[in-house]
């Protein structure tokens, strides 16, 4: 694991330090060759610069982020923000499906929106091959 996603993932209160270590093992342990780094004060895997997923604490709860997961058509996951991102919230370890992470890493791996260049486009998003 990335150290500074452990010193984050440590620094969390009861349940969220072991929620967020999970999540970090079966990230780490699917999308092993990716780069992965605190990004915006959370920690987020990036495949070719393009971030994929990530997580945070917020108040509701750890939220479990998928850059693209609109495209994922996952009814577990819900639409968040203005782009094309999706989210999951865990308020207990015991809350994490494995295997639906899995599966949603694996479609964060085939479809991918460009947002590493949203910038560039002006805040147009375009779907990577």
């Amino acid at each position: 694991m990335n150290s500074e996603i452990k010193t984050f993932n440590s620094a969390k209160e009861a349940p969220y330090d072991a929620i967020c270590d999970k999540l970090a093992h079966i990230i780490d342990m699917n999308l092993n060759y990716t780069e992965s780094k605190i990004w915006h004060a959370h920690p987020v895997w990036f495949i070719n610069g393009n971030p994929i997923v990530g997580y945070g604490k917020l108040k509701r709860g750890l939220r479990l982020m998928f850059w693209s997961g609109q495209s994922f058509e996952e009814p577990n996951l819900k639409a968040t923000g203005t782009f094309k991102a999706s989210e999951i919230i865990y308020n207990v370890v015991d809350q994490i499906d494995a295997e639906d992470i899995k599966r949603w890493l694996k479609k964060a791996e085939d479809i991918q929106w460009d947002y590493k260049n949203i910038v560039k486009r002006k805040g147009k998003l375009e779907r990577l091959n």
